[in-house]
């Protein structure tokens, strides 16, 4: 029973929210059908339909009625309830025994007071505003009232309708067929964003690729309708009284209708401008970048800037081409890649602010090499997009030992040998060695650290010959000594330490064998030897001159310490003194240059005998004589303005001659109006008037004429032969009386 009684409480729930919902709608209803009386759109009626709705719905608020609400208000307006309706909503193991009676009560009571109780609305009041409403908007439009003040985007501006006019006034038999209504759409390219657009006014300007649909209806019987643009004739096709033609924008240019009535007259337009708009390309600009950026090997090795990339109409991507060049001469190599931004690029958007962060370390660079990139970036244009890159700049790691030829003034000409630039790998080595420290065994390590001292005493040995030192010994050949037998007594640190003192105690100590060495010396003392190159002398056998030998015998003696540690195993303390060697090193290469000057124009002898004689008769003089045709690009400008001068003065009648000469005129003109098709456009109506027209005022041939006056270009200055003597003191008396003046 107590179901029974609340699903009658769930049926007055449901018609109270109908009759609720029903005058919300009512509301809206009137609204939309006023609006498409004074707008004759149906998009503005369903928006004020739908505001409409919004707002009488969040007034009335139908989703609010429940059922507590429903027992409340069927409790106030019944007497026999008892105000108990509220126990239908409650189980019966919720209530007490006279709970339960009062539940079985109020349930055969409230079947009968809902059927006479009537949920609280206003909907008499809700349908009366609805026709009132419609009523107005029915009246307004029968009196004429939206036609005279709210709809007038609907009617076509005077200035705007298109105004035909007979080319033969005399074979016209009958009424010419009027113009009732013309339509413009535009459908702009999908990658632009633009909506689609449609007027009466016939003047375009849209962007390039877009596409344009004409539609023309007229009041009267017409054969045929064409459109003419730029020389060519196309027809428009009918389709229930109305023509209609589609084109692709591609160039600016100017267009104009005609059509043919049901005798054979022939009707033309004016003319009308298209103006195509072209997509550009992304604009790009690098902030925070210099042009030039070098690093030495010991540099944080990173390029921080900024990119702001902006587009007309949406960017599709943006990234950096990089390209490595690795060496130098027939031996470079180059590896290209592409980078992408910190920040990834969304596609569509107009402008965006992107940056970058280059590691060249992480890019594998080694000194020496060089780094190129720009920022290319392309659009949303379809079907190929507009492409568009940065300047192009530039990174380098400076090379430690290779500063290539410097060429001023003459050839450079490299005297180092190219062992001199290994310095450097065993730098490489020696630092890679050190980072695989913990990941090689202590054999390993060691044999590998004794390698690179062997490495480092042959380019010490090879550093001496150029000195003109002689060989060491011999060469040491994994870890063992061909042409020397070891005294084990003795220091086994010996053959790796440079002993200074040891070397020069001959400098040192005066050794007196007994022997009278002065007169010995007096006697044969060579007068030529301070003037000869001694090769038996290890200090002067070098080709290098004294400051640059001190500079290697430096190196020398560094590479001594470098070698040391490097065979006591330890390269971390043998790499400062490889750094300060190879440093030496690369000073004395870029030292030791030497320069071959350019051979320049060698002129011939003069011939003494001929010079400053006077005589010419050998002398012939050359004489040319070329005609140049200067093709005139407005030649038939020109024509017609004289012609047109001749008729403002006779009056005569336009002849076939004129209006060819006029036409070709009025090509001549289009082709320079195309980049400004609306400051010429009248001219060229008027040229097409004259062309086609037998009979013209006088004021449209005045008006003409200055047009073409105004769109030649200024005559150029031709060289001609002056009639007038001209001298030195002339110009400067007429200079004087002007400045007296």
């Amino acid at each position: 029973m107590s179901k029974t009684g609340k699903d009658i409480l769930i049926s007055f729930q449901k018609r109270w929210q109908l009759l609720l919902w029903l005058e919300v709608f009512l509301y809206a209803i009137g609204a939309a059908v006023f609006t498409w009386f004074f707008s004759f759109s149906l998009l503005i009626s369903i928006i004020g339909f739908g505001i409409v709705f919004i707002v009488a719905t969040f007034l009335k608020r139908p989703w609010k009625i429940d059922l507590q609400k429903v027992s409340s208000f069927i409790d106030r307006k019944s007497t026999k309830l008892e105000y108990s309706s509220g126990l239908l909503l409650k189980t019966t193991e919720e209530l007490s025994g006279l709970a339960k009676l009062q539940q079985q009560k109020v349930a055969k009571e409230v079947e009968a007071e809902s059927k006479q109780i009537q949920p609280e609305h206003k909907l008499g009041t809700a349908a009366i505003t609805s026709v009132i409403m419609i009523a107005i908007g029915v009246s307004a439009f029968y009196f004429g009232l939206t036609e005279n003040y709210f709809s007038k985007e609907n009617k076509i501006p005077k200035e705007e309708i298109i105004v035909f006019r007979p080319t033969d006034s005399s074979s016209i038999k009958s009424k010419a067929p009027v113009l009732e209504d013309q339509q413009l759409t535009i459908n702009y390219p999908a990658y632009t964003g633009l909506a689609n657009s449609t007027s009466s006014k016939m003047d375009i300007k849209a962007v390039e690729g877009s596409r344009v649909t004409w539609k023309l209806s007229f009041e009267g019987a017409v054969d045929s309708v064409s459109l003419e643009s730029m020389g060519s004739l196309r027809p428009m096709k009918e389709n229930d009284g109305s023509y209609s033609g589609t084109s692709m924008l591609g160039n600016s240019g100017f267009y104009n209708f005609r059509f043919t009535d049901t005798t054979g007259a022939s009707y033309v337009s004016d003319l009308y401008a298209i103006e195509v708009t072209k997509d550009k390309a992304p604009v790009i600009i690098l902030e925070g970048l210099k042009q030039f950026n070098s690093f030495n090997y010991d540099d944080e090795k990173r390029i921080k800037f900024g990119a702001s990339i902006t587009d007309d109409f949406g960017l599709a991507n943006a990234h950096i081409i990089a390209t490595v060049s690795r060496g130098t001469g027939e031996s470079v190599k180059f590896r290209e890649e592409q980078l992408s931004f910190d920040k990834t690029v969304e596609s569509g958007k107009k402008s965006l602010k992107l940056t970058k962060n280059i590691d060249l370390d992480k890019m594998e660079m080694e000194p020496g090499d060089e780094l190129y990139f720009y920022v290319e970036a392309s659009d949303l244009k379809q079907p190929q997009a507009n492409i568009a890159r940065s300047e192009t700049y530039f990174a380098v790691i400076k090379d430690t030992v290779d500063y290539g030829l410097g060429v001023e003034g003459g050839l450079g000409v490299d005297l180092m040998p190219d062992y001199f630039r290994s310095q450097r790998q065993l730098i490489i080595d020696t630092e890679k060695l050190i980072s695989e420290r913990g990941q090689l065994s202590k054999e390993k390590f060691n044999k590998t650290s004794n390698d690179l001292g062997f490495d480092q005493k042959a380019l010490r040995l090879k550093y001496g010959q150029f000195m003109g030192d002689e060989a060491e010994g011999g060469m040491e050949m994994g870890g063992e000594t061909l042409g020397e037998d070891h005294d084990h007594d003795e220091d086994p640190l010996a053959d790796y330490t440079h002993d200074h003192d040891g070397d020069n105690e001959h400098n040192l100590v005066e050794e007196n064998d007994g022997h009278d060495h002065g007169e010995e010396s007096e006697e044969g003392e060579d007068p030529l030897a301070d003037y000869l190159h001694n090769h038996s002398d290890p200090e002067s056998s070098s080709l290098f001159t004294d400051n640059l030998k001190a500079m290697l015998r430096q190196a020398l003696n560094i590479m001594w310490d470098a070698e040391l540690h490097l065979r006591l195993y330890e390269p971390e303390k043998s790499l400062p003194f490889q750094y300060e060697a190879l440093e030496l090193i690369q000073e004395i290469k870029n030292s030791a240059r030497i320069y071959v000057h350019r051979i320049g124009f060698d002129s011939p002898p003069i011939k003494e005998d001929k010079r400053l004689t006077g005589e010419l008769d050998e002398v012939g003089n050359y004489r040319k004589n070329e005609e140049f045709e200067e093709n005139d690009d407005f030649l038939f400008m020109r024509k017609s303005v004289l012609r047109l001068e001749e008729l403002k003065e006779s009056n005569s009648n336009i002849t076939e001659t004129n209006r060819e000469l006029f036409e070709k005129a009025g090509n001549e003109l289009a082709e320079k109006a195309i980049t400004e098709p609306g400051r010429y456009l009248k001219v060229l109506q008027d040229l097409k008037r004259l062309s086609e027209e037998q009979q013209i005022g006088k004021e449209i041939i005045i008006e003409t004429q200055k047009g073409l006056l105004q769109a030649l270009p200024e005559a150029k200055a031709e060289p001609q032969k002056g009639t007038g003597f001209s001298g030195k003191i002339n110009d400067l008396l007429l200079k004087e009386l002007e400045l007296n003046e």
